[in-house]
């Protein structure tokens, strides 16, 4: 029979983990409240596909309840995994290829509302920066994303990458210049910055 939570403190990710493999399927839905938004948004962000993001968050979600048996905590944080998981997921979709991009990404046509013309431009300029982001290579894309997005430090990104904090510095570095040239290239206003 599992204890119930007390009300007044939310359990950490390792004691979730361990209630869940222990049987307590409730926490199933507590883990997923508190990692699957951060996971979509991610996938999202490297994928670029709202329906592929998806079909990442739930794999990634399964490999986490499947995991649960043997996690071990203290050895490292549950959403650093998850992050791993996801980039990992992510760069194996790209390498199969990406499919076409769906009717949903095309976008709803301009507003003919005064101010029109500044949310065209602004909605340029977020085409552009994602053109540009898209076209970094996985990992730098993962680096620039985990730390500019989700605000993670080196650290916590040189683990979720599986490197060290020095080739996260470089893949942020060559990320920032990649990012700077495409958006120089399109005409972005601030390539020099």
């Amino acid at each position: 029979m599992t204890m119930p939570f007390d009300a007044m403190s939310e359990p950490d990710d390792d004691t979730l983990m361990a209630r869940y493999a222990a049987g307590d399927p409730r926490v199933a839905a507590m883990l997923a409240a508190r990692h699957l938004g951060r996971v979509h948004g991610l996938a999202a962000r490297m994928l670029g596909d709202p329906t592929e993001a998806e079909d990442v968050a739930q794999e990634a979600m399964l490999r986490l309840w499947r995991a649960a048996p043997t996690w071990q905590p203290g050895r490292a944080q549950l959403s650093t995994w998850l992050y791993r998981v996801t980039v990992n997921l992510c760069i194996d979709r790209r390498r199969k290829g990406r499919r076409d991009m769906p009717l949903e990404a095309a976008g709803e046509p301009a507003d003919p509302a005064p101010r029109a013309e500044a949310r065209l431009i602004a909605a340029d300029t977020a085409r552009q920066a994602a053109d540009a982001l898209g076209s970094l290579p996985a990992r730098q894309r993962a680096a620039i994303l985990l730390r500019h997005v989700e605000g993670l430090g080196n650290p916590a990104i040189a683990t979720a990458l599986g490197t060290s904090t020095e080739a996260v510095e470089s893949l942020l570095a060559r990320g920032r210049r990649a990012l700077a040239a495409a958006l120089g290239r399109s005409g972005g206003s601030h390539a020099e910055e």
